[in-house]
């Protein structure tokens, strides 16, 4: 891949500092420029070598820019969207790193008009519970999957371009349809980071929520680890998803009825089946995600 002139972050936080950084150390952009909400996280941006500068207006940001990477929580693309639309030049192309695809897609159809075929939907499923420029690294993507949604009004010669700057981070890249993204995330992280947050929230509203913390331990530190993330982020990522979490939710709570009625009924041989096929069904995902030879 040639290596792009300009990169424009727009948030520059964990996952956008995170790409930046993996650019820079393979070699793959020569120059990295910020905006965002905080001058102060800018201001630490530069300090660690993250971007190179930040950007005065959206005029410089924009100037000769390769690419920009929409890396601020969902809520607040449109507005990006908006203000980059009347000065986005033809060969800059736009991606995002937003958890939630139909209404991002929504809001670049709205605000970009003839230019949404610059707009290349993406989702980098690399996160963690501590956010922040602090927390980036070069190699956040390392190992892990990013993906595209593409629209029916972007060129493939696009799709590939932004598909090669992420593998340039070291991300294996897949494609789905918007709604299938989605459908998907909502069951398998958008569930689990809800669950987390509602249990540690329930626990910290007890009485006695001093001693049930004093002795929790390693399982509930895994089962609640991510309710550590960024609280705006997850709530633009709940409300914007909320039709397919909700019927997440719903299909969950229907399962937790039916382990209360085994607990009630005192049916050991019935929860030991549960549990033994979910421990077989975890296991062999877990077997599937070791890197061959590993």
């Amino acid at each position: 891949m040639d290596p792009l002139r300009k990169v424009l972050i727009c948030g520059v936080g964990l996952i956008g500092g995170s790409f930046a950084l993996g650019l820079k150390a393979a070699g793959a952009v020569a120059e990295v420029v910020g905006m965002g909400r905080s001058r102060a996280t800018l201001d630490e941006a530069v300090r660690r070598g993250v971007i190179a500068r930040i950007a005065r207006d959206w005029d410089d940001a924009l100037a000769d820019a390769d690419l920009v990477l929409l890396a601020m929580p969902v809520g607040q693309m449109e507005d990006a969207m908006r203000e980059m639309a009347p000065r986005l030049s033809a060969h800059t192309l736009v991606t995002d790193a937003g958890s939630t695809k139909q209404n991002v897609i929504a809001a670049a159809t709205r605000c970009l008009g003839a230019k949404l075929g610059q707009f290349i939907p993406g989702h980098p499923i690399a996160g963690a519970e501590k956010s922040g420029v602090a927390a980036a690294s070069a190699d956040l993507y390392r190992g892990r999957r990013v993906v595209l949604t593409p629209l029916a009004e972007n060129r493939r010669a696009d799709i590939e371009r932004v598909s090669a700057v992420w593998r340039s981070c070291g991300a294996m890249v897949d494609e789905l349809s918007p709604r299938d993204h989605d459908q998907t995330f909502a069951a398998v992280s958008h569930l689990p980071h809800l669950l987390a947050y509602a249990l540690v929230h329930e626990l910290a509203g007890r009485a006695d929520s001093e001693r049930l913390f004093s002795f929790a331990a390693g399982g509930f530190r895994d089962f609640t680890r991510i309710a550590s993330s960024h609280p705006e982020m997850w709530r633009d990522i709940c409300v914007a998803n909320r039709a397919p979490l909700i019927e997440e939710l719903d299909d969950y709570l229907a399962t937790l009825l039916r382990v209360r009625v085994l607990l009630a009924a005192a049916d050991a041989p019935a929860l030991e089946k549960m549990f033994g096929e979910a421990r077989a069904a975890r296991d062999t995902w877990l077997e599937a995600m070791e890197p061959p030879g590993e």
